[in-house]
């Protein structure tokens, strides 16, 4: 992966600020990369501890990562459905879905390769089973294919938006009129490559919310994506004015939420082998029920 990133701030450290920048990757990893030359200032070979300027740009070289490195480990899965197909689980916050360059262990891959060895025989060596994702700290119910017949046929069904995705999420502000649709084509930020945005180059997402219930100062939604950007709900929440709550990247921090309020709570699809609906239903973790106990005593 190739970007290069101009800098706008001055007198921080260069690893301090990739680690901002690159959250999936440890400070270590970051600084083995600058040491070895993968990521330079201004075409120049720099220490770690290099101070930025502004106008500096910064070229970033991540190698790909080898398919060998990712191992099996006994991470905790907690699996709702299971069949000759393919799996169902709910992933925790915090808990990346598969592996990057500068994390290949403590991933769902890692668990999932560990729970079920011939995940390993398909196509895919660095993401095998993969249909969808969530990001690292969104919670909730993901679809794992555990043959390549079945992961055919779930690709096809995201891709012709048939799987019915309900997340529930909390927002900064009184989201009004109750119910709508955000329909927003979203791409690479022209200004951050790190980010996603609303930007008439992208392509074309659409999310439709429900507001569930108002506190004093946010709403709680059921938000349905029709299409599978990436960050769509958080991006396109933010774009309205109206930020997911503990958002760091597409809004702010939150004095009462370590990570953003963001979970996937319902899935609908059909079982590959015999097309029945199913629907899966995931409620939510106790860091975010407790949050909701909270505003609910506030209010």
């Amino acid at each position: 992966m190739d970007t290069t990133i101009k800098v706008e701030i001055t007198g921080i450290r260069l690893d301090k600020y990739l680690s901002e920048l690159y959250a999936d990757y440890s400070r270590t990893y970051l600084q083995n990369l600058i040491n070895e030359g993968n990521i330079r200032i201004n075409g120049l070979s720099v220490k770690p501890g290099r101070k930025l300027e502004t106008g500096d740009e910064i070229q970033v070289n991540i190698p790909p990562l080898k398919p060998g490195n990712i191992l099996p480990e006994a991470v905790p899965l907690k699996i709702v459905y299971e069949n000759d197909d393919l799996i169902v689980v709910d992933k925790p916050a915090g808990l990346t879905t598969h592996p990057s360059p500068g994390q290949t262990t403590n991933t769902l891959i890692n668990a999932l390769l560990f729970y079920y060895p011939k995940l390993s025989e398909l196509g895919d060596t660095l993401r095998p089973g993969i249909v969808h994702r969530l990001d690292k700290d969104t919670s909730g119910l993901l679809i794992i294919a555990k043959n390549e017949r079945s992961r055919l046929n779930l690709v096809n069904q995201f891709k012709n938006r048939t799987v019915v995705k309900t997340y529930l999420t909390l927002v900064n502000g009184r989201l009004s009129p109750v119910q709508g649709i955000i329909e927003a084509s979203i791409g690479r930020s022209p200004s951050d490559r790190k980010k996603m945005a609303v930007t008439s180059s992208g392509k074309p997402a659409r999310s439709r919310y429900n507001v569930i219930k108002y506190f004093k100062n946010y709403s709680l939604l059921e938000v349905k994506p029709e299409t599978g950007r990436t960050h769509q709900i958080r991006v396109h929440l933010a774009a309205i004015g109206y930020p997911v709550a503990g958002d760091t990247v597409y809004g702010d921090k939150s004095p009462l939420l370590k990570r953003q309020f963001l979970h996937a709570h319902r899935l609908r699809f059909q079982l590959p082998s015999t097309g029945e609906w199913v629907e899966f239903k995931s409620d939510l973790p106790e860091d975010l029920e407790a949050l909701l106990r909270n505003l609910e005593a506030a209010s």
